[in-house]
């Protein structure tokens, strides 16, 4: 007869929408500035400042905050391995980008990207299994 005091809620059109902390701003705009920075900076190589370097460094920066902010919305719903392996990839392609701006082959920013990703990937899967309930 209690049966139905012990049945879950519904997550359904009563459910609160989740709101953004302040944090969840923050990061991937101080990361996507840093990173829009540091890649005009590489592309500027001890010249003068142009406006092609401004936009590469806008763009790359908004792209990187963008997906930043998204995979950090959506990083509770997916699994453990998965969620390490988009973190993984995030920063392999955000390395390899950036060492591709160094004018270097394309093996070695590959190599690079790929080598920093694993570590990455490493990391975020210890770190999600470790604090496994």
């Amino acid at each position: 007869m209690v049966t139905h005091a012990a049945m879950p809620g519904r997550k359904g059109a009563h459910a609160r929408p989740r709101r953004h902390t302040p944090l969840a701003w923050a990061l991937p705009l101080v990361l996507g500035v840093i990173y829009g920075f540091y890649a005009a900076f590489i592309r500027r190589d001890g010249g003068p400042s142009t406006g092609g370097q401004v936009v590469l460094g806008l763009v790359s920066g908004a792209a990187l905050a963008a997906l930043c902010f998204a995979l950090g919305r959506i990083q509770r719903e997916l699994p453990h391995g998965l969620r390490a392996t988009a973190y993984g990839a995030l920063t392999a392609c955000a390395i390899g980008f950036l060492v591709s701006l160094t004018d270097t082959s394309v093996l070695r920013s590959t190599a690079l990207g790929l080598a920093v990703g694993v570590g990455v990937f490493l990391a975020t899967f210890y770190l999600v299994y470790s604090r496994e309930p």
